[in-house]
């Protein structure tokens, strides 16, 4: 089944503003060591078990940069969702508010909250839960433009 595109102009790209879109995952020693190795960050918080359980913490952690990325998927839905090209211009007031053990199932939620026609940008609300208990791990402003 193809996803209907529409013009950013149209009553249709409107009814997005409010939508969310979710999805959850088990962030895996995979993920992890993996974007480790990409990006270099191998810091011990990462990549060393007893150094984090020395440090007060259950093992080792997620890169909050990571935990952004999972909402890249869902970034594309609503992107796809416009008629033409659809770029990422960035993300403002990133926070990580909670850690991230490896293993932790998380879900990523976000939420369109302005279409700018003007402008052609689409402003949305990206913010990543731990699913057993419901605490908030990220928060993020993304901002997309249809070129």
């Amino acid at each position: 089944m193809t996803t209907p595109v529409f013009p950013l102009h149209s009553a249709e790209a409107q009814q997005l503003i409010g939508r969310t879109f979710s999805m959850s995952r088990t962030v895996g020693e995979f993920d992890v060591l993996s974007f480790a190795g990409v990006t270099g960050d191998l810091a011990a918080n990462h990549t060393d078990h007893d150094y984090m359980l020395g440090h007060g913490f259950e093992g080792r952690i997620a890169h909050g940069v990571l935990l952004l990325g999972y909402t890249s998927s869902l970034s594309t839905r609503v992107a796809d969702q416009i008629d033409g090209a659809v770029v990422s211009l960035g993300y403002d007031r990133v926070r990580f508010t909670s850690p991230v053990v490896m293993g932790t199932t998380i879900t990523s939620h976000y939420t369109v909250r302005e279409i700018d026609t003007h402008k052609r940008r689409i402003i949305s609300e990206a913010v990543v839960k731990i699913a057993a208990t419901g605490t908030t791990a990220l928060v993020a402003t993304h901002i997309m433009k249809a070129v």
